[in-house]
């Protein structure tokens, strides 16, 4: 297993969860959840969480199909992505049921659909980026690195 933290991203049209791991890359924890204005306002923002955590990789939710085909919201996670890319390595990991599975860890802790709103993003992040940190346990490269582009 790779030394150093990772940041979960759940990209989303209108807020962006993150995550963090601890630096043996064990547990996934929430961060923060960013409004979205637009995507230099994510990239700038997540860019300074880079440098005060000293992440070493961003791993961003690739939202596909039950069938794994593109939705309409994979193109633009692909190219928040590849935003991403000019502050730290980024990995696409496959996102399927990432919200589904948050939406019901919090309603088995007792918060209700209003409360959930402010922090779902956020716990979607923790489980996309608990999902690669397990996979890299596991021996399994996590998802597909994105190259950055100059530009």
């Amino acid at each position: 297993m790779r030394q150093g933290v990772r940041l979960g991203v759940d990209v989303g049209r209108v807020r962006v969860g993150v995550a963090r791991s601890d630096r043996d890359g064990l547990l996934a924890t929430p961060v923060e959840t960013i409004q979205r204005v637009d995507v230099d306002g994510v990239v700038r923002r997540i860019g300074e969480l880079v440098g005060e955590l000293d992440v070493v990789e961003l791993v961003v939710g690739l939202p596909l199909s039950l069938s794994g085909g593109d939705t309409a919201s994979t193109q633009d996670a692909r190219d928040v992505a590849a935003a991403l890319a000019s502050v730290a390595p980024v990995r696409l990991v496959d996102e399927r049921l990432s919200t589904v599975t948050a939406q019901s860890a919090m309603r088995q802790a007792g918060r209700s659909t209003r409360r959930q709103k402010a922090v779902i993003d956020q716990a979607a992040a923790v489980v996309i980026l608990q999902h690669a940190l397990d996979a890299e346990r596991a021996g399994r490269v996590p998802g597909m690195m994105v190259d950055h582009e100059e530009d």
